[in-house]
């Protein structure tokens, strides 16, 4: 049985209220949701707020999985969530101090509190949920989440070439808002 056998037969255990199972998945499993968080947020202190978050998670909601996918997989779609949630709190802090700084020579220590991150593609995600949200999650977990297109698929519960189609879709929104925020 290797490591990823290992973590899968630890979520089944912790899945039907096995604590110390719980506890051994938690640590088997932070220093992947560190790394996936990380893709996200490369500002350490950022990353380490969205794997602290994904824990909680993982801990709070184990008993809701099921077992229909593999537990990584549902793993990464939290870890996912948790680190876009992360930069939404981040950037709304980073809007309330601004707005409590004087309208001249603001300090840029106090102005970069999203500095580390992803701002770019965060905010190109940011608008294609408000327009296409269905095309988020299957972009992320391709993208970021490095997902196959049929884990993808089975994840969603989608076919494959819808997978492919919303896929292609957000490249295409998000390449654009890139390439006119860089303008």
């Amino acid at each position: 049985m290797d490591g990823h056998d290992d973590i899968e037969a630890l979520a089944r255990r912790a899945a039907a209220g096995d604590a110390s199972a719980l506890n051994s998945l938690l640590q088997a499993i932070q220093s992947d949701v560190m790394r996936r968080c990380s893709r996200f947020l490369p500002f350490q202190q950022d990353a380490e707020e969205a794997c602290q978050d994904t824990l909680l998670k993982v801990a709070q909601n184990i008993t809701r999985f099921e077992g229909r996918s593999k537990f990584t997989t549902w793993l990464y779609t939290v870890t996912a969530n948790c680190s876009r949630q992360t930069y939404r709190s981040l950037k709304r802090r980073a809007a309330e101090q601004m707005s409590e700084l004087p309208a001249e020579n603001p300090d840029p220590r106090r102005t970069s509190v999203v500095a580390g991150s992803r701002v770019d593609l965060l905010e190109a995600l940011d608008k294609l949920e408000g327009q296409r949200a269905d095309l988020v999650e299957p972009m992320v977990l391709r993208d970021i989440v490095q997902m196959d297109y049929n884990e993808i698929a089975g994840q969603l519960g989608i076919p494959l070439g819808t997978v492919k189609s919303r896929i292609h879709d957000a490249r295409v929104f998000v390449r654009e808002q890139l390439t006119d925020s860089s303008v």
